[in-house]
């Protein structure tokens, strides 16, 4: 027998009946895993967590009161957030319990390990389907102001918890000579911005020095000043409109480069204006995603969400850009030593680390 082509048909390879179960159980975990996201999100949006944070035992009628919010709908998203694990449910007494280490991460946005921007700048993403669909047919990307406005608020909410707790106790003291002369007054860019959160961090941790804070993206530029008036901060902490690639200004003391080079359409220019920016004795701080060199060495639940968002948000939106190199989010210590050195950096080392960033120092 043989089939319209003239080729022999091809017999289904055999299936292992274990094997199918237990993927589809997997795949329900993230079925379960992809909705509980947006729940989460709105839980996070309409302050559900927040009002049951310290609350202790609470009905579905008591936090709907609290929050300003329908209890039908209420009674149903808590029996989501029971049946994940999120929160605890006592039957006899029908009431339910956001516990304080969970609290840390979905209520305080001051806790290290707060994810509730992760959820906000993940359910942007969903929005964004069409146009990320698009992207794939044609490989033209997307751009950074293409997005749903949600994924700006949501990646600032996502990273500046781990700036505030790494960056001045850990990072910074990490780079040969730096601390010392930040305390002292230097100077300072901060490229690739957004928010400016991480801007505004430094310069509340180093009264003599200024910094400089640089975004392609005008929406967030505006949003860094707001934010550096409300901290008092405008007079050290100036943010202006500018890719990396033409960013101003000389002799800075130290450029810093948060989760931002493998966005970047043109990696390498980037990296050689940062250079020609430094003074003699300056340094580049470079934090980027943590990952492996290679593939199978990020195949984990960090890498998971690491390639997620790079295929939805970082990759495409250096391919958009001239050049489009597209480093992704995934691109290894190796491969980003390659391009600093690449744009005349001869010192590159790694300086610290967290399960979530590498933090590499680079010099002239």
């Amino acid at each position: 027998m043989t089939t319209a082509t003239g080729n022999p048909p091809i017999d289904p390879a055999p299936i292992d009946e274990a094997e199918l179960q237990a993927f589809v159980g997997r795949a329900v975990v993230d079925m379960g895993a992809a909705i509980s996201g947006l729940l989460l999100h709105l839980g996070d949006r309409l302050g559900l967590y927040k009002a049951m944070a310290g609350a202790g035992p609470i009905t579905s009628a008591a936090l709907a009161r609290r929050t300003g919010t329908s209890e039908r709908l209420v009674r149903e998203w808590l029996g989501n957030q029971a049946a994940g694990g999120y929160v605890g449910y006592d039957p006899a007494a029908g009431t339910y319990e956001l516990p304080a280490e969970h609290a840390m991460v979905v209520a305080d946005e001051d806790s290290p390990v707060f994810l509730g921007g992760a959820f906000e700048a993940i359910a942007s993403c969903y929005a964004d389907h069409d146009v990320l669909a698009e992207a794939f047919r044609t490989g033209a990307g997307v751009g950074w102001a293409e997005h749903d406005h949600r994924l700006y608020s949501g990646i600032v909410r996502f990273f500046r918890p781990g700036y505030a707790a790494h960056l001045v106790e850990e990072w910074l003291p990490a780079l040969d000579g730096v601390a010392g002369k930040l305390r002292a007054g230097a100077s300072v860019a901060d490229v690739g911005c957004g928010h400016g959160a991480s801007t505004i961090i430094m310069a509340r941790a180093f009264e003599r020095s200024t910094f400089a804070g640089f975004d392609p993206h005008g929406a967030s530029i505006e949003a860094a000043r707001t934010a550096a008036r409300e901290a008092g901060l405008e007079q050290r902490a100036r943010f202006d409109v500018a890719s990396g690639r033409d960013f101003p200004g000389e002799g800075y003391d130290l450029v810093c480069l948060f989760d931002a080079l493998h966005d970047m359409g043109d990696p390498v220019t980037t990296a050689r204006r940062v250079r020609r920016s430094l003074a003699p004795d300056g340094t580049l701080l470079l934090v980027e995603p943590y990952a492996g060199d290679a593939l199978e060495e990020n195949l984990n639940p960090v890498g998971r969400v690491y390639y997620g968002l790079s295929t939805v948000i970082c990759t495409p939106g250096s391919l958009a850009q001239e050049v489009g190199l597209g480093l992704g989010a995934q691109a290894g210590e190796r491969r980003l030593a390659e391009v600093l050195r690449e744009a005349g950096f001869s010192r590159v080392r790694r300086a610290a680390e967290t399960p979530f960033n590498i933090i590499l120092e680079a010099r002239p």
